[in-house]
């Protein structure tokens, strides 16, 4: 089902929405198989919880000394590498090491040079923040000539460390996980009725996996509609996204009850024209992000203004197990093999965060180094 579902929607260009067949009245009326959707809505029952347990490390090697860590962003405009580099930031004063973040401006030439720069700086270990080191294979090799181990956040599909590319490791939580709880979110919230809009960025091979997921998922219950997918790279929706939400409302109006997006920012830049066109902030379309969480996600979701839920990234802790297992490599350690659960926030149960900060991870990460 996710291979029929891939082949029919690799047609999308850059920026530009594709439907799906012909146009219908509204949402199918044929709602899930019961199954389907009672799995869905347990599913979505259990990702909601927030007392969950510490269940990463808890032993490790103690804290290297004086080691520097260069982060190279995709672009510090995607609000989720911007926070797990703060995140890195953070874990790295507590170790007592030094951070240096290069913003790759979201382009394959910035990435490229930035990637080159930290290389130059000869860092004790870099984070490839965000983007796919195949764009930066020269670079990538020019580390592993100099012995500089790489972190990955987001940079491959699965976590954990990877052979080609070379990582020590890659921080992200399950991108088939995200995908589907996000896309149960919409099963369970429509009762297995809907019309859904999904945004993505295909210039991200990461992205453009989850949202085809997404779609997989959606497509187990037919009355869930796929309408379109609107392809807008990140760095261009600020200016994209109002523009084919308008269109999009145009095209489908009632039609269109419920959207899912590859990362929390399209729904920001979404919302002047969703406002514009009279849609109320607690009314359709009800939208949710399959990443990353960032505080301004948590402000529309305890608001009200446009966005329902999200699956949020970890970030923070996330940039703490970066630290972790670059502390692992130092000290010729394998990695953690640790994986952050998905999880997904509401209005109910934020409690007025504006973050996803699981329970447990700083203790464990400072008792492991001795901090």
């Amino acid at each position: 089902m996710l291979a029929t579902a891939g082949t029919a929607l690799d047609g999308c260009q850059r920026g530009v929405s594709t439907g799906t067949g012909a146009p219908v009245a509204g949402p199918s009326s044929a709602g899930c198989p019961a199954a389907t959707l009672t799995r869905a809505k347990a599913d979505v029952q259990q990702a909601e919880q927030v007392d969950t347990p510490w269940t990463g490390p808890t032993s490790g090697p103690r804290a290297a000394p004086g080691r520097t860590i260069a982060f190279v962003a995709q672009t510090m405009t995607n609000p989720g590498v911007a926070g797990v580099a703060r995140g890195v930031i953070e874990a790295a004063a507590v170790i007592g090491w030094s951070v240096r973040v290069i913003d790759g401006q979201g382009t394959p030439a910035g990435i490229q040079a930035a990637l080159g720069q930290a290389v130059n700086l000869r860092p004790s270990g870099i984070v490839i923040g965000g983007f796919d080191p195949g764009l930066t294979s020269q670079q990538v090799a020019q580390a592993g000539t100099a012995h500089i181990p790489l972190v990955g956040w987001h940079a491959v599909e699965a976590p954990g460390p990877s052979t080609n590319p070379p990582l020590f490791s890659n921080v992200t939580t399950r991108v088939g996980e995200v995908a589907r709880l996000s896309a149960d979110w919409v099963i369970a919230e429509s009762d297995g009725n809907a019309g859904v809009v999904v945004f993505t960025d295909d210039s991200i091979p990461f992205a453009k996996n989850k949202s085809q997921l997404i779609k997989g998922e959606l497509a187990t219950c037919p009355g869930v509609r796929l309408l379109a997918s609107a392809n807008i790279p990140i760095p261009d929706a600020t200016v994209r996204t109002p523009q084919e939400v308008s269109a999009l409302l145009a095209r489908f109006q009632g039609q269109w009850t419920h959207s899912v997006a590859i990362n929390d920012l399209y729904f920001a830049d979404a919302a002047p024209a969703l406002r514009a066109a009279g849609r109320p902030g607690d009314g359709a379309p009800y939208n949710i992000g399959a990443g990353d969480g960032d505080p301004s996600a948590f402000q529309r979701i305890d608001s009200r203004q446009f966005q329902a839920a999200t699956v949020p990234e970890p970030l923070t802790a996330q940039g703490w197990q970066i630290v972790d297992e670059f502390n692992r490599a130092f000290s010729h350690q394998p990695a953690s093999g640790y994986v952050s659960p998905a999880h997904i926030t509401t209005a109910a149960n934020s409690g007025g965060a504006t973050s996803w900060d699981p329970p447990g991870y700083r203790q464990a990460y400072r008792t492991i180094w001795g901090r």
